[in-house]
């Protein structure tokens, strides 16, 4: 007689949701503002950085994901995020919100130092695990995404498209639009082929996205 095999995969996915649940939920603090590459903190912990266009939703998704609505300043105002904020996780994760790349209501010599400043801190910083890469899901990859993934590919910095305010597309067309993003991303030797679908208001996407990034936080004992 033989024993049936049981598929474990709910089992396993629920697991995950809820390790990312119970370690977001964790204490997360601001640590600093960097302008520059020489004032980024020196830390051990595995980092994961939020990078996308001006207004595509990184604050409001680093707000979701740690379930404090005003951890991350948030604003209606393309490029108002001027420097990289690090938040500290619980002792396990370093989290890195960049500014936003592409319009902003700003000088062109501040456009400028911003987007050298995303360029260095993706090409230099070494504990960099994973970059959520911020794409509006009504939109879609635009140019400036493209050459962000580029760079990406070229450092060898592994990356994952999380689409945002999904809940301002239809059905229909989110389903195409994921589609559409994951034949891209086949393109490009450093992306992760998962593509999570959020929703910050509607907290849509929001525990995949934390399960995602538990996966590479350091264990319990370096806490």
């Amino acid at each position: 007689m033989t024993t049936p095999k049981t598929d474990t995969t709910d089992d396993d996915t629920a697991q995950a949701l809820e390790q990312g649940r119970l370690l977001f939920a964790k204490q997360c603090d601001f640590v600093l503002g960097a302008t520059n590459m020489n004032q980024v903190p020196v830390t051990e912990l595995p980092e994961i950085a939020f990078a996308g266009r001006s207004n595509v939703g990184k604050s409001s998704l680093v707000n979701a994901l740690t379930g404090r609505n005003t951890l991350a300043r948030t604003s209606n105002t393309p490029g108002r995020t001027r420097e990289v904020n690090f938040f500290n996780l619980g002792g396990r994760l370093m989290l890195a919100d960049l500014p936003g790349y592409g319009y902003a209501r700003a000088p062109k010599t501040e456009i400028d130092k911003w987007t050298t400043l995303i360029e260095d801190y993706l090409r230099g910083r070494v504990g960099l695990r994973r970059a959520c890469l911020l794409v509006d899901a009504r939109h879609g990859i635009k140019t400036t995404d493209n050459l962000v993934m580029q760079l990406l590919d070229q450092t060898a910095v592994v990356y994952q498209i999380v689409l945002t305010k999904c809940d301002k597309v239809k059905k229909d067309m989110l389903q195409a639009r994921i589609g559409e993003v994951e034949k891209e991303l086949a393109k490009h030797t450093a992306a992760h082929p998962d593509v999570i679908a959020t929703s910050a208001r509607k907290d849509t996407g929001i525990a995949e996205v934390r399960a995602a990034l538990t996966m590479l936080a350091a264990p319990e004992a370096l806490d």
